[in-house]
């Protein structure tokens, strides 16, 4: 499978050299260029998110206060480190349409031009996407995490939870499912440049499971088989979406509907 995957990957990049590009230091400027406007625009999302911090805070520690717990700290600056943290993390959602955007302009130009309708498409799916896992994490995954983890496994003990491990705990989870939820936009991508299509994702699905489920254990935040399994199945879901994407904007499906 990997073979045949560089194999496609190398022939699309030499398709896609007959595009008009830019030189070294073009591509250069223009990274420059982009990273200038996504830090600015991630530096206005955190001001933003900081005059709300206190509600963004309530809203991160929810999922413990729901089951009667508290949160504790240990050093005088960790109260500041989690409205830093948390303010940080929701600018970035904030700024992330305006980032994507950049980033498309980055890539566009190597793009034909009937490719770059997909920019909308792109940047709604991606930001509705991530959003979507991180509910899904914040909703079900987390406080189901905290009560088997803190209230069940550890009923016979006092818990004691800083704010410093929650944020970490908390971060590792929202972040981690909405990135994992973009697996339908990776695909996207390697379908639209030829790397993929819908017949190559399905003849190795079973790698994919694989590959999923590795992954599930290592994000899954619980050490049981069926926490692993709550992350997996709406990554095999999610697989299974972009096998559908691969059909629908792959070269050649494309083509078909030109000579058509």
């Amino acid at each position: 499978m990997a073979t045949e995957l560089l194999d496609r990957a190398r022939a699309s990049m030499t398709e896609r050299v007959e595009l008009p590009g830019m030189s070294l230091m073009e591509h250069l400027e223009e990274l420059r260029t982009r990273l200038f406007w996504s830090v600015g625009y991630l530096a206005i999302g955190f001001i933003v998110a900081y005059v709300f911090h206190e509600r963004i805070y309530n809203w991160v520690q929810a999922p413990v206060t729901n089951l009667g717990l508290q949160l504790n700290f240990t050093h005088p600056t960790d109260g500041l480190n989690l409205y830093i943290k948390t303010a940080f993390v929701g600018g970035a959602i904030l700024a992330s349409p305006f980032i994507l955007y950049q980033v498309w302009l980055f890539i566009s130009p190597g793009m034909y031009t009937n490719e770059k309708k997909y920019v909308w498409p792109f940047m709604t799916a991606t930001v509705g996407l991530f959003l979507a896992g991180a509910w899904f994490g914040y909703r079900w995954v987390l406080p189901g995490a905290i009560d088997m983890l803190v209230i069940k496994m550890a009923k016979d003990f006092h818990p004691i939870l800083t704010i410093e491990d929650y944020t970490g705990f908390f971060l590792a989870v929202i972040l981690g499912l909405g990135i994992t939820f973009e697996l339908p936009i990776v695909i996207f991508f390697l379908a639209l440049f030829g790397i993929v299509d819908g017949k190559f994702l399905l003849k190795h699905f079973r790698y994919a499971v694989l590959a999923i489920f590795l992954i599930a254990a290592v994000i899954c935040p619980t050490p049981d088989p069926i926490g692993m399994c709550l992350f997996a199945t709406p990554m095999l879901l999610l697989y299974f979406i972009g096998v559908g994407v691969a059909f629908m904007v792959h070269p050649d499906r494309r083509n078909k509907k030109k000579v058509a």
